[in-house]
């Protein structure tokens, strides 16, 4: 039975009777637009809530044409060039696509860019370098030969990029190329607070401003052949300008390079230990992106509309999660549902009334084509997300792109419509409340909850071979019974560990943030803060390469916890010694770890998760728990460890005791349910909580039991495409045997 509200419709125009007929089927309660597209009098008049994508950069070639020199800039790094002679000349276009970029020569390069001896580190005096402006190179003179050459410089950005990849998406020919402009510039910023003003009261109608989003672009540049060249989700490269340089000194009282930005090629990554002069532009950048967007906020207030932001395109320099943003005056965020990560990282934004899902697959030709099953995706996206949504609500619903698309596959249009249904059903059933989570976990790294629930991520909800083994353990916690939040290395330094929190998870690659860096080294009071909490009765987990600095003769630094140190050819002469392995755990008792398990298993009519993450990477042998890529010549520091399960001589899990409290480490674990498993009773386990492990909790790993305590409910959902049985505990210990239909959901009252 359709139900309606909480779900928001796409539209375009001349398409007005299927939007109505849709709306109706799909109970959508708000109509749309979505990039180049508007809507149809006849659309407007459905009587539904209006929302309007509203771009404050771009759209108005008219003005900036005249402006050229207030288009967003960026500083990029040209492609190492060696020097064969003591004359070298580097091509500053020669890796980048010249419709989207274009040198900025009208700020004094010898002030502004920067020439670098890639094989000495040394920066060149400007006097030896020229530019040539009608080829677009710079020659250095008095070159070392063999030595490696670059030149970091500005440019600008002259085709709006996410425009563009729609464009280029789309195919839209000869549409005219959108100009970003960036409202550092005084008369750019009045153009466009003076445009939105004459927008409000020219559009009565629209209900919500769906502000997509402010005014700088992540970092998103593309390469002489259209392809991605640089993308990072978190970026702050596209922000620069001299102007805005100029200030940062005036109130910084100290100069960046353009080394801080291009950072030898890295361009600043989230996985980059993050530096003091980075940190220092996110908080000049953001505090100027803040103050404008409230004064957008309230204009639009002032109209009589909701602020809406959407968390993508330029979201940059808004830090939803630092301190503060709720002063903004935003009603409410929406975001691409990628997973349950990405998920989470919309639901739990503070300071704003509600929060939005924009759900996949986007009505876009590369999707929507002859042949292809929408349906499918959809199916799958609303698997990944449900998870989460159990244990942190989004009040809203909807889907973006090109309705007429959609409106041509019956399928997807049907499982739309039972996507949104119970949806809705969720929400009225739980009135908005989140599940209750057993345990509190905190992930501890170098950003803490400034990135909360966008750790181990380069693009949204885009995994790939070097992140999917620490990616997968957000993912599994964005659904799993745990409360979860995210906490930095300088907040255990200054205040030590919150009483409340029973598990600690930090990990990742050596010399990340994710792992620290130098932190353990700089700082050793953070290794003796995290001690002291453990052997009084916390638990940490370690993944990867966790607390990884090589000093005082020990790679992990915090090994004596973890039970496990990496061999990083320098203690080869020291020999190591393995435990056996204990075959039978806790961590693995329903969780397949061998082929008689998985057997057992499968006899009992479960079903084993053969995929590791999206994207293909990370294939489980059946039956078997995939630890992602492999971590070499890891081992246990005693024969005391309880080592569980090691590979080709290295520690893929092993637990330690530790005084009062443990250590787990583990490897690595991409996303599967068996993965979800292991990891949900790991953290029961380290925490010493095994015996509140079976309330609430489901036999079968592809099945999840959510509990809302408030309103007397209790689910199971399936998480896969295939029908599945497992036996659920209930309160008193009570079991209930479940057989549930693909993607199918049961309730239970408690």
């Amino acid at each position: 039975m359709t139900t309606t509200g909480r779900f928001t419709l796409p539209s375009e125009e001349n398409f007005a009777d299927k939007t109505k007929e849709l709306a109706a089927l799909w109970g959508a309660d708000a109509i749309r637009n979505s990039d180049g597209t508007h809507l149809d009098e006849d659309v407007l008049s459905l009587g539904k809530k209006i929302y309007s994508a509203y771009f404050p950069t771009r759209a108005h070639n008219e003005w900036i044409t005249l402006h050229m020199d207030e288009t967003p800039q960026v500083y990029l790094l040209t492609q190492r060039v060696l020097a064969e002679t003591d004359t070298v000349t580097i091509d500053l276009m020669a890796t980048f696509y010249e419709e989207q970029l274009t040198p900025n020569y009208d700020a004094d390069p010898a002030r502004y860019w920067e020439v670098i001896d890639r094989t000495t580190g040394e920066i060149v005096d400007p006097e030896r370098w020229r530019v040539d402006t009608a080829t677009h190179t710079v020659t250095v003179e008095g070159a070392e030969p063999m030595h490696e050459y670059t030149v970091s410089f500005l440019a600008y950005i002259i085709w709006d990029p996410v425009e563009m990849y729609n464009h280029l998406t789309n195919d839209w020919g000869d549409k005219e190329h959108e100009i970003p402009f960036d409202i550092y510039h005084p008369a750019t910023r009045q153009f466009v607070m003076d445009t939105f003003g004459k927008w409000l009261a020219d559009n009565p109608q629209v209900d919500v401003v769906r502000f997509t989003t402010f005014f700088y672009q992540f970092t998103l540049i593309f390469d002489q052949k259209h392809r991605e060249k640089v993308v990072d989700w978190f970026g702050c490269s596209c922000t620069v300008s001299p102007r805005a340089l100029d200030d940062f000194e005036e109130r910084y009282g100290y100069r960046l390079r353009p080394e801080d930005f291009v950072d030898g090629g890295c361009y600043n990554s989230a996985w980059r230990v993050p530096r003091k002069e980075q940190r220092d532009w996110i908080d000049f950048l953001s505090g100027f992106v803040r103050e404008n967007v409230k004064v957008m906020a309230d204009m639009a207030h002032e109209a009589g509309k909701e602020a809406m932001m959407f968390l993508g395109d330029q979201w940059i320099g808004t830090e939803p999660y630092k301190d503060g943003f709720d002063e903004l005056g935003l009603d409410a965020v929406v975001g691409s549902i990628g997973d349950g990560t990405t998920t989470r990282m919309i639901a739990d934004i503070p300071g704003v009334k509600y929060t939005e899902g924009r759900f996949l697959p986007y009505f876009f030709p590369d999707t929507f084509y002859e042949g292809n099953d929408p349906s499918i995706e959809a199916r799958d996206n609303w698997r990944k997300a449900r998870r989460a949504i159990l244990r942190s609500p989004i009040a809203r619903m909807g889907y973006g792109g090109y309705l007429s698309l959609a409106a041509k596959f019956p399928k997807f249009v049907e499982s739309v419509e039972h996507i949104a249904d119970e949806f809705r059903d969720i929400h009225e059933r739980t009135g908005g409340e989140a599940a209750e989570g057993e345990l509190e976990v905190a992930i501890l790294n170098s950003w803490g909850r400034m990135r909360s629930w966008m750790a181990y991520t380069v693009a949204h909800a885009l995994p790939n071979k070097q992140t999917y083994s620490y990616y997968g353990i957000l993912e599994a916690l964005s659904g799993m019974r745990v409360n979860v939040r995210f906490i930095s290395f300088d907040d255990v330094l200054e205040h030590g560990v919150d009483d409340d929190i029973d598990v600690i998870i930090t990990g990742g690659p050596v010399d990340t943030a994710y792992s620290g860096g130098d932190v353990w080294a700089r700082e050793p009071r953070l290794a003796a803060t995290l001690r002291a909490w453990v052997r009084g009765g916390g638990a940490l987990v370690g993944v990867g390469e966790p607390s990884s600095q090589w000093w005082q003769g020990r790679f992990f630094q915090l090994a004596d916890v973890l039970g496990v140190d990496q061999e990083r050819y320098q203690t080869l002469s020291i020999d190591k010694y393995f435990p056996p392995v204990t075959p039978e755990h806790f961590i693995t008792a329903d969780v397949p770890v061998d082929g008689t398990t998985a057997a057992a298993w499968r006899d009992a009519g479960y079903r084993i998760p053969l995929s590791g993450c999206g994207g293909g990477q990370g294939i489980a042998p059946l039956g078997g728990i995939d630890f992602g890529e492999p971590v070499a010549n890891t081992f246990p520091v005693s024969e005391d460890v309880t080592l569980i399960r090691a590979d080709n001589g290295e520690v893929q899990l092993a637990v330690n005791e530790y005084g009062k409290g443990r250590g787990v480490y583990v490897s690595g674990l991409p996303y599967s349910a068996a993965n979800a498993r292991l990891l949900e009773r790991i953290l029961f386990h380290a925490s010493r909580n095994e015996d509140r492990y079976a309330a609430f909790s489901s036999s079968n790993p592809e099945c999840e039991v959510a509990r809302f305590a408030k309103s007397g409910w209790c689910c199971v959902v399936n998480n896969t495409d295939r029908p599945q049985s497992t036996d659920v505990t209930l309160d008193g210990g009570r079991v209930e045997h479940v057989d549930l239909d693909d993607s199918g959901i049961a309730w239970f009252r408690i």
